[in-house]
């Protein structure tokens, strides 16, 4: 079905157009899984709220805006991918989908999230990358199983204190912000595995070498005039990540690090970590 057909049925709500906007599918699939991506929606069909079942939803790449109220039966739902649509406001209604563990926002419109959001208790993974958030929504730090948060390519200048009660986090991406400072509380954080503060404005990198978690730092792209102190075995991604950065010697003369040589220039394109 070409996918200008497909955008305009989506605004028709006759159960015909409905039907075939869905392929046929009229019953629940077996693996209990919907993937409507790439279909220009710009509405949900409510066909789908009727499989009360379902335990992954994949709505990604259209020009959702809202979702239904009905969307709230899907109780069983436990992936729920939402990204890359223009969503300015998170609906409140997946606020009520409490089994929900995955939740894909990423590139959006968003500059907020609902305080609703605290609703979510199993939620274990959010993508938030690619919004409009200049700060990062205090409510996220109430998701107390949550392990790994992508809050890449937004505007956020720092992390709210609270974020060290997140104590299951273990993965935080945060590159392309604008962040001008290692995150204060990133260091109260001894159970972090991974953190990815790559592509921001931090010039100064205080030791994470106390972090006992800590397995991968990626800080590549920052006008930094040092790199990360880290514990034996834990990798650095970025500049003299394969070196100290401390004076050393070197057949008895002493080599020292040039503190205003430019930082190295960004590729033209980077895939974003999973």
């Amino acid at each position: 079905m070409g996918n200008s057909l497909k955008a305009i049925l989506a605004f028709v709500p006759s159960n015909k157009c409905q039907k075939y906007l869905l392929e046929d599918l009229e019953e629940m699939p077996v693996d209990k899984m919907v993937d409507l991506s790439g279909r220009q929606m710009r509405r949900l069909p409510l066909h789908i709220c009727s499989f009360r079942e379902l335990v992954k939803l994949y709505l990604s790449d259209n020009n959702l805006n809202h979702l239904p109220p009905e969307l709230e039966q899907l109780q069983n739902l436990q992936i729920l991918a939402l990204d890359f649509n223009n969503f300015k406001a998170l609906p409140l209604v997946v606020c009520t989908l409490k089994q929900l563990c995955i939740l894909y926002l990423g590139n959006n419109k968003l500059c907020s999230l609902p305080l609703e959001l605290r609703l979510l208790q199993n939620l274990k993974t959010l993508w938030i990358e690619s919004n409009c958030l200049q700060y990062l929504p205090e409510v996220v730090c109430e998701l107390s199983l949550l392990k790994t948060l992508h809050a890449g390519s937004n505007a956020l200048r720092t992390l709210p204190p609270q974020l060290q009660c997140l104590q299951e986090l273990r993965t935080i991406w945060l590159s392309g912000n604008l962040l001008s400072e290692f995150p204060p509380v990133l260091l109260d954080m001894p159970f972090l595995e991974v953190i990815d503060v790559d592509r921001n404005s931090i010039q100064f990198f205080p030791s994470l070498a106390h972090l006992p978690g800590l397995k991968l730092v990626i800080y590549d792209h920052n006008p930094c005039r040092n790199a990360p102190k880290v514990a034996k075995g834990v990798r650095r991604v970025g500049r003299w990540s394969e070196e100290t950065p401390e004076p050393r010697k070197r057949s008895g003369a002493v080599i020292e690090i040039t503190l205003d040589e430019k930082p190295l220039l960004p590729p033209a394109t980077k895939s974003e970590p999973e």
